[in-house]
C-alpha cells in the first residue's frame, strides 16, 4: 500500500486536497468517488522531484517541522507502537500537508519491504545523511525510540539555536532598513523643499547644505541607476565567490581572520562535534562518522582538511592527533577528544564540547549584537543630525544677517 497525493471537488465544486493510501491510483479513485468527489489528480505522495514545472522541486521539511515529526516518532516507539502505525499516526498528527505526504510515503515503502533508513533515502533534501545514518545504526541496534529521541533533542536545540539567532537579529535589521527609508525619504522630498525657500534668497548656502542637496539631486536623478548597479554589484560578487580559488580564499579568511576567527572556528567546531557525538551514541562507526559530520560542514577549506585527517584515522592515527593536524579546532577541543579517546567516553566528551562551545558562541554573538544596536542608533542619528543642520544653518545666516 503506498499514498498518493490527490486534488479532487467536493459536492459543493470546492476543490480539495490531501493524501490518500492506497493500492494504485485507480483504487484512490474510487476512494474519492465514494465519498461523493469528482478526482481531478492522483499522484504517489512526494516524489523526489516535482516534473513539468519551470524548476524541478524536491519534497523539504523544514527544521522545526523534521524535529516536531522526529519527537512524535520518538514518543510513540517508546510506547510500543509498530513503526507503520507510528508513521501513520505522526502523519495524522502534522499540520502541514507536505509533512503528512512525506511520512506517508515513507510509511507505504515500509510496507512494501523497505527499512526505515532505506524509506528515508527516497527522501534526502527532507532527511539528511545525519539522519538516515542515525536511523540505519538504531535499526541495528534494536533501539530506534531511543535514536529518534537523541535526534529530536538534537534537531530541536539547533532549531532553537537558529531562531534565537534570527530573532536577536530582526531588531537591528528593521531599525537600520526603516531609518534608512527614512533618511532617503528626507533627502529625496523634504530637504530639496525647504532649503530651496532659503536658496531664494540668494544667500550663499553652508557646504553642508549644498553637499546635501547635490546628493538629493543625485538620488532623484540617478536613484534607480544606483539601485541597478547595487543590485549587480551584488550578483557579480555572487558570481564571482563561486568561482573556486575566490571561494577557498574568502572561506580561508574566514577561518583565520581576527576580528572573526574565534566564533567561525567555535560555530564549526561545535557543529562538528555534536554531530560525531550523535552519530557515537548511536552506534556508527566512527570513520562513517567522520564523513558525515565533514558534510556537515559548510567551510570548503575545513571540509577538505577533514577529509585528509579521516584518511589518517582510516591509517591508524588517532582522532585528537588527526583533528590537530587540521588546526582550525580550539584547544579545549583537541584536549577532550584526547581524554575520551583514553577513557573510552569519546561520545561524552564530544557532547561537553560542543555545549561548551555552543555556549561560548552565544555569549560572542550576543556581545555582538548588544555592540551592534548602539551603534546602528548612534550611526542613524549621526545621518538625521547632518539633516539637521543642514536645514537650520541657513536659518542661522538669515538670523546673523537680519541682526
Amino acid at each position: 500500500m503506498s499514498a498518493y497525493d490527490f486534488r479532487a471537488l467536493d459536492g459543493a465544486g470546492r476543490e480539495q486536497k490531501g493524501v490518500l493510501e492506497g493500492d494504485s491510483p485507480r483504487q484512490v479513485r474510487q476512494l474519492l468517488r465514494d465519498r461523493g468527489w469528482a478526482p481531478m489528480e492522483v499522484s504517489p505522495a512526494a516524489e523526489g522531484t516535482s516534473r513539468g514545472r519551470l524548476f524541478e522541486r524536491k519534497p523539504r521539511l523544514a527544521p522545526l517541522e523534521r524535529a516536531l515529526v522526529t519527537r512524535h516518532l520518538a514518543t510513540l516507539l517508546a510506547a510500543g507502537l509498530p513503526l507503520e502505525e507510528a508513521l501513520g499516526a505522526a502523519a495524522a498528527q502534522a499540520d502541514q500537508g507536505r509533512a503528512q505526504s512525506l511520512l506517508l510515503g515513507v510509511r507505504g515503502r515500509i510496507l512494501e519491504g523497505q527499512s526505515f533508513a532505506q524509506a528515508l533515502g527516497a527522501y534526502p533534501a527532507a532527511f539528511d545523511d545525519l539522519y538516515r545514518a542515525t536511523v540505519a545504526a538504531g535499526e541495528q541496534a534494536g533501539h530506534l525510540d531511543r535514536v529518534l529521541d537523541a535526534l529530536a533533542r538534537f534537531t530541536e536545540r539547533r532549531q532553537e539555536t537558529g531562531q534565537t539567532l534570527q530573532m536577536a537579529l530582526l531588531y537591528p535589521v528593521l531599525l537600520l532598513v526603516l531609518s534608512l527609508a527614512i533618511v532617503l525619504g528626507l533627502l529625496t522630498y523634504v530637504v530639496p523643499e525647504l532649503v530651496g525657500v532659503y536658496a531664494e534668497t540668494g544667500q550663499a548656502l553652508p557646504l553642508l547644505t549644498q553637499g546635501l542637496l547635490a546628493l538629493a539631486a543625485f538620488l532623484e536623478a540617478f536613484g534607480l541607476w544606483v539601485l541597478l548597479a547595487t543590485v549587480a554589484l551584488a550578483f557579480g560578487a555572487y558570481r564571482a565567490y563561486e568561482l573556486p580559488p575566490v571561494k577557498a580564499r574568502v572561506e580561508r579568511l574566514a577561518l583565520t581572520g581576527a576580528p572573526w576567527r574565534r566564533l567561525t572556528q567555535g560555530v564549526h567546531a561545535s557543529r562538528f562535534a555534536s554531530t560525531l557525538a550523535i552519530l557515537s551514541g548511536s552506534g556508527v562507526p566512527l570513520l562513517e562518522g567522520l564523513r558525515i559530520a565533514t558534510d556537515v560542514l559548510t567551510n570548503g577549506v575545513l571540509r577538505r582538511r577533514l577529509g585528509v585527517a579521516r584518511q589518517a584515522v582510516a591509517e591508524g592515527t588517532s582522532l585528537h592527533q588527526a583533528l590537530r593536524e587540521v588546526g582550525y579546532f580550539p584547544p579545549l577541543m583537541l584536549h577532550m577528544v584526547a581524554s575520551g579517546e583514553a577513557s573510552g567516553q569519546l561520545e561524552t566528551m564530544l557532547e561537553r564540547v560542543a555545549g561548551h562551545l555552543e555556549r561560548d558562541n552565544e555569549r560572542l554573538v550576543s556581545a555582538f549584537l548588544e555592540l551592534l544596536k548602539p551603534l546602528t542608533l548612534v550611526f542613524m542619528g549621526g545621518l538625521v543630525l547632518m539633516i539637521v543642520l543642514a536645514i537650520l544653518l541657513p536659518i542661522l545666516n538669515l538670523n546673523q544677517l537680519a541682526i
